[in-house]
């Protein structure tokens, strides 16, 4: 019989080696030691404090748990497969570093709840960087938006020239994408930071512990309510990995713009040579492969979220060893996002915009064709009418090949006469752009003012 295993009373044979193998998660889920014992430490604390464990053997298992953390930290923790997972692996080597009163540091808990809140803790401290990465991002983004406020770019509808904007405007409504972000994300994070410990292995525990003490001592600010929903709660982790694959396709889109705009065809923005990658073949090719990547691993964060909802969709109360398979899709998240995120603010803080081609491209496709339908329509015109009359001018100017500024006053006279000489203010880019001046237009005004909205926003995290 293997009595390596600390479960393994109940078996007369050892386990086999495919078995262990194909159970084992240590080689992954030792990411979570740190937060297996600040759990632990917490546990053990409580315990004393309820009476039962005595001073002692609480001073001793402390004291190991503290050689245990330096170990880890100095990478010498001897990490066997054959005790499965990181909760198995610490608690055998405290043993075997204190003897017996290694033993009680399980009592009144169950690798249940103990991995529950593992997972808490874990997600609550991933949620935070998070936060701090999107804001870092965001504030890079306003600090171009700022730079740029005044700077003209076509508009787009279906890919085609709309109406022209500001590079200002547009690199502002990247920041409300991701403002959601924020805000989901720090929504989670009290639907996280709630301690399922003292849950036990499903129906609670006997000992006379003190669940609001630990939850405490960990940060959490409620308890959970029901110890079958405790162990094999999972929302939690699907929510945070649902609301990183909502950020992952803002990112992707944000990156596709710009794929878009550094590509020969518009020349809009220079990324920098440090952010983009040559052809090994081709000698003239400047790839925009950072962004292409941040847009290709939002499929991964897709992929994620997907797979624990598969996971958790079939799984009866409580705690089934299926949740085992919560983690690698949870890890590969994170890193994913926090890496997405990193590398967005270092590229877009560098990035550089060709002022002259993005004011050239606004220029073509009759940008500022709705302008003058609403020319038409202050002067008295029925809109559908002033739709009517500004298609027909569009087609006279295709037909000219000219802009509709360089129509002259009798021949615009000649679809309508309410036109007069002042319809050049609004036929220019310039008078476009002034002409949105209310809260969320593109005028520069309204994207310095939404720029200092943002600035303090962000100032008051």
């Amino acid at each position: 019989m293997d009595k390596s295993k600390l479960w393994s009373g109940r078996f007369d044979g050892e386990t086999s080696n495919l078995t262990e193998a194909f159970t084992a998660s240590q080689h992954f889920d030792r990411r979570l030691a740190e937060y297996d014992l600040a759990g632990t430490i917490a546990h053990v604390r409580m315990l004393q404090a309820c009476s039962v464990i005595t001073p002692g053997d609480s001073e001793e298992i402390l004291t190991g748990l503290r050689q245990i953390i330096e170990e880890i930290r100095e990478h010498s923790f001897p990490w066997r497969v054959e005790h499965e997972d990181v909760h198995m692996n610490i608690e055998v080597r405290l043993i075997e570093l204190i003897g017996d009163a290694g033993k009680k540091v399980h009592t009144g808990r169950s690798r249940n709840d103990q991995v529950a809140t593992d997972l808490r803790l874990f997600v609550r401290a991933a949620i935070d960087q998070i936060l701090q990465a999107i804001s870092a991002l965001q504030s890079a983004l306003v600090d171009v938006a700022d730079r740029e406020a005044d700077t003209i770019m076509p508009g787009l509808t279906h890919l085609q020239s709309a109406q022209p904007v500001t590079a200002g405007h547009h690199l502002l409504a990247w920041v409300e994408m991701l403002e959601r972000d924020w805000q989901r994300c720090g929504d989670c994070r009290r639907r996280v930071n709630i301690s399922p410990l003292g849950s036990g292995a499903l129906a609670g525990t006997s000992f006379p512990i003190d669940r609001e003490m630990t939850a405490a001592e960990l940060g959490f600010e409620d308890i959970s309510a029901n110890s079958l929903d405790a162990v094999s709660d999972r929302d939690f982790v699907i929510e945070f990995c649902g609301a990183a694959a909502l950020l992952g396709i803002h990112l992707s889109r944000m990156a596709e713009d710009l794929v878009l705009w550094s590509s020969e065809n518009c020349r809009f923005v220079d990324l920098g040579d440090a952010f983009c990658t040559g052809s090994s073949m081709m000698p003239q090719k400047k790839n925009p492969d950072v962004a292409e990547l941040v847009r290709g691993k939002s499929g991964r964060l897709l992929g994620n979220v997907t797979s624990l909802m598969v996971l958790m969709k079939g799984q009866p109360l409580s705690y089934n060893r299926d949740n085992q398979e919560d983690k690698e899709p949870l890890f590969d998240t994170v890193d994913t996002v926090l890496a997405c995120l990193q590398v967005m603010t270092a590229m877009l803080s560098n990035m550089r915009f060709d002022r002259e081609v993005m004011r050239a491209a606004a220029v073509r496709g009759y940008a500022t064709a709705t302008d003058l339908a609403d020319y038409l329509v202050r002067k008295g015109i029925p809109f559908r009418d002033a739709h009517a009359v500004v298609g027909k001018v569009i087609r006279s100017a295709q037909d000219q090949g000219v802009d509709l500024d360089q129509l002259s006053l009798d021949v615009l006279r000649g679809f309508s006469p309410h036109i007069q000489d002042d319809v050049y203010d609004v036929l220019s880019l310039e008078g476009s752009i002034a002409a949105r001046d209310q809260v969320g237009g593109t005028a520069p005004q309204q994207v310095r003012e939404a720029i200092d909205r943002c600035r303090q926003r962000l100032a008051g995290r």
